[in-house]
């Protein structure tokens, strides 16, 4: 049983979305503020994270970047209508996803069970050896899907599960673009839509990161209008 940690300052979401949740067979812990949440995730922490963005104490983007200097674990934000620059800033930070208030809880639930199988199937040592999970090494870069681990130039690189999907995806096959139609089937299920530019805030994100280890890494290339490619270095 997976369980999730359920982040947000309105109490009727709380009580309505863990209602929901675990009626879907999850454990779920509620929190109305950043900071009990980060206090009980020091002694323990959740599979999943669905975080508000504006809490009282510490509020969604705080308690993310806490989050990030130490666990990889999957994180979707609940966004208000008004908050496209907080999207864009949350995905940045390394959120996986975001759902926009007011929301359907059956696409909220979606997106959690499309993050958590990927999460699963990427740690799982039971995991069949396929293209996808075998381990893949594209010049400076090393990817063991099964560990969830990335290295480029010797030097490890903490990716969230969107993140790595999106780069296994490009390096899999170096010079050849993927549009971002072709990343989104890549990282979020069918049923999920997403637009371009989350996409291209979970690759600035990937940039960003990677460059942390190499302050040269250029291999992925932005071909505007188009997509992106993986240049093999």
């Amino acid at each position: 049983m997976s369980r999730i940690a359920l982040v947000d300052d309105d109490r009727n979401i709380l009580t309505s979305v863990s209602m929901t949740l675990e009626a879907e067979g999850f454990e779920v812990d509620t929190y109305n503020d950043g900071q009990s949440a980060l206090d009980a995730f020091n002694r323990r922490l959740p599979d999943m994270a669905v975080l508000d963005i504006k809490m009282p104490r510490m509020d969604g983007m705080d308690l993310l970047q806490r989050l990030r200097q130490k666990t990889s674990m999957p994180v979707i934000f609940l966004t208000s209508k008004d908050d496209e620059i907080d999207e864009v800033l949350g995905l940045r930070m390394g959120a996986d996803d975001y759902v926009k208030k007011p929301f359907s809880q059956r696409l909220l639930v979606e997106r959690i069970r499309a993050l958590l199988r990927r999460q699963e199937a990427m740690v799982s040592g039971e995991t069949a050896v396929t293209e996808e999970t075998k381990i893949m090494e594209r010049g400076h870069l090393r990817m063991d899907p099964l560990r969830h681990a990335v290295a480029w130039k010797g030097a490890d690189v903490s990716l969230t599960v969107t993140e790595f999907l999106l780069l296994q995806a490009l390096a899999q096959r170096p010079g050849i673009v993927k549009s971002r139609d072709q990343l989104m089937d890549v990282a979020y299920d069918d049923q999920v839509y997403v637009d371009d530019r989350t996409i291209d805030s979970h690759i600035k994100r990937l940039r960003k990161k990677m460059r942390t280890a190499d302050p040269d890494f250029s291999a992925i290339e932005t071909l505007y209008g188009i997509g992106y490619r993986y240049n093999e270095e």
